[in-house]
């Protein structure tokens, strides 16, 4: 199986388990929508409010681990967030997902923040024996 039956997965299911950590060290969960997967960069998209505690938290702590699931077969994710996200994918992040519009003004009222993928676990228990398989990033060691 290839990362592209995944992406294919996460896609049908947007809506995900969506951990941080606090400032009190313990760890802190939410539903969260991804915005937007970059299949080639392996990367999820992602917008909150700014005035949010999940905002403050990911500034200070920016490791996260989400998890997608549907039926027998779900995602594990984790990485770091990233807020250098590029104008014209916030804008894009805005534009196509109906839910940011009933919410706020416009899309420069919220925070827009990737999450490349660090490690990935699928698993499926449906099949027998389950089906398992992991990613994870290549390091480089480019000097």
């Amino acid at each position: 199986m290839n990362l592209e039956k995944i992406y294919g997965f996460l896609k049908q299911n947007r809506d995900i388990a969506f951990a941080t950590v606090g400032d009190d060290k313990k760890p802190k969960i939410r539903v969260f929508q991804m915005m937007k997967i970059d299949e080639q960069a392996n990367t999820l998209y992602f917008a909150t409010s700014p005035k949010k505690e999940v905002f403050v938290q990911l500034q200070s702590k920016p490791a996260v681990e989400l998890l997608a699931m549907s039926g027998n077969i779900s995602v594990r994710i984790s990485g770091d967030a990233i807020f250098n996200v590029p104008e014209e994918i916030c804008q894009e992040i805005y534009n196509t997902n109906p839910v940011l519009s009933r919410l706020y003004k416009g899309y420069q009222d919220l925070a827009y923040f990737s999450v490349p993928i660090a490690t990935l676990d699928y698993f499926d228990l449906t099949t027998t024996p389950p089906t398992f398989i992991n990613y994870a990033k290549q390091e480089t060691n480019e000097k």
